[in-house]
């Protein structure tokens, strides 16, 4: 446990916020931070500390402005003043606590257990055209992170691909060259004076290399390489090719198996032409670069065997109709046949009624027999 703070306002002070840099990182309220794929970075005692600082001062203002608010001026003038004299004989708090107390910042332009100035000096640091790592902590490498287009140890010099637009005492602008030029003299293409990687410099020029034409492509048995802008791609042969030259089945240096060579083409071959699937109820069907067996039409597959499909019997449309709803049908049919041979017989039309009354009766009577159930389930459910 932490000693009791000391007497006096700046020990007590110093007691209070080491204690409170001491603690975890947890204590420090802040809001949530969203689901990242990496976790956060910690920051550096020193960000803490002149974080704390900061706060400590606005602290301070909230406190002059609530105060010294209204009411007697002249008293407000008179403690007012008091109050800012103290603060201007008072230390500076983040050199006090931070620097020269908790000994975890330094100076601005420094870096290092032992403050060392960082690349191009404490005024400038990196020369104005970079960061120094660790600048203002106890802790970093304080090499230089250059912007882009500059670099050197202090960013005093233009980075590859930039030339030196303007330079005087205190002053560097580094503009860009040509594309392909490494280091230039200006910007036109015929400023070039080193290339970068895949280009080769030819008056002043930067040309690409074909590396497809030069041992310095490395590509796959079955790819073939093209030529880019600096660089080269390799790409995978046509199947029909063992080997290529470059796309397609015209520039196979050698056919693949299941292909023949025809004309300057590696085309493929229809093996069931000579091919016999062995088993039985099967035929050949050919695919690209071979052939495989499949089932005749009217049969399938059934554990290796090819057997003929069952084609489902057709269900009859009252064929889900139950004893007691076909008794009821029977009965609708013969009041159907009753009603049409009164409508007949009211109309007077004696001919055709005897015929119908023939054809009903004839009917009616092979109903009657021992098979009238089954003709009438039969007919009745379709079958």
């Amino acid at each position: 446990m932490a000693p009791w703070p000391p007497k006096g306002l700046a020990p007590a002070l110093l007691w209070v916020l080491s204690l409170f840099l001491g603690l975890p990182s947890p204590v420090l309220v802040q809001p949530s931070p969203p689901p990242q794929s990496s976790p956060p970075t910690e920051p550096h005692p020193c960000h803490t500390c002149r974080g704390l600082v900061d706060s400590f001062y606005k602290g301070l203002e909230r406190t002059i402005r609530d105060n010294f608010g209204g009411g007697n001026t002249a008293w407000e003038e008179e403690k007012l003043s008091k109050y800012k004299d103290r603060q201007q004989e008072a230390p500076d708090l983040f050199q006090w606590l931070c620097s020269d107390s908790l000994k975890l910042c330094c100076p601005s332009g420094t870096f290092g257990p032992t403050c060392l100035p960082c690349p191009g000096g404490t005024e400038r640091p990196c020369g104005g055209y970079g960061q120094c790592e660790g600048e203002g902590t106890r802790g970093g490498s304080g090499r230089c992170d250059c912007q882009a287009g500059y670099g050197g140890e202090a960013c005093g010099q233009c980075g590859l691909g930039y030339f030196e637009a303007e330079r005087n005492s205190s002053h560097l602008v580094c503009s860009a060259c040509f594309g392909p030029c490494a280091r230039c003299s200006g910007p036109e293409e015929s400023n070039c004076l080193q290339c970068k990687k895949g280009w080769a410099l030819h008056h002043l020029k930067c040309v690409d290399i074909d590396e497809c034409g030069t041992e310095r492509a490395s590509c796959g048995a079955d790819q073939f390489c093209v030529n880019t802008e600096g660089s080269y791609e390799c790409r995978d042969c046509a199947k029909a090719c063992l080997g290529c030259m470059g796309a397609g089945p015209g520039r196979c240096k050698k056919c693949s198996p299941g292909y023949q060579q025809v004309g300057s083409k590696c085309l493929d071959v229809d093996e069931c032409e000579t091919a016999v699937c062995p088993g039985e109820n099967e035929k050949c069907e050919n695919t690209e670069g071979s052939y495989r067996c499949i089932c005749a039409e009217g049969y399938k597959q059934i554990e290796g065997v090819c057997v003929k499909e069952q084609i489902p019997e057709s269900a009859g449309f009252f064929s889900e109709m139950t004893e007691d709803e076909l008794v009821v049908l029977q009965q609708m049919f013969f009041g159907v046949i009753i009603c049409a041979l009164a409508t007949l017989a009211a109309k007077g039309d004696l001919v055709f009624t005897a015929i119908f009354i023939g054809a009903v009766a004839a009917m009616t009577g092979y109903w009657l027999s021992e098979r009238s159930d089954r003709v009438l389930e039969g007919f009745i459910k379709g079958r």
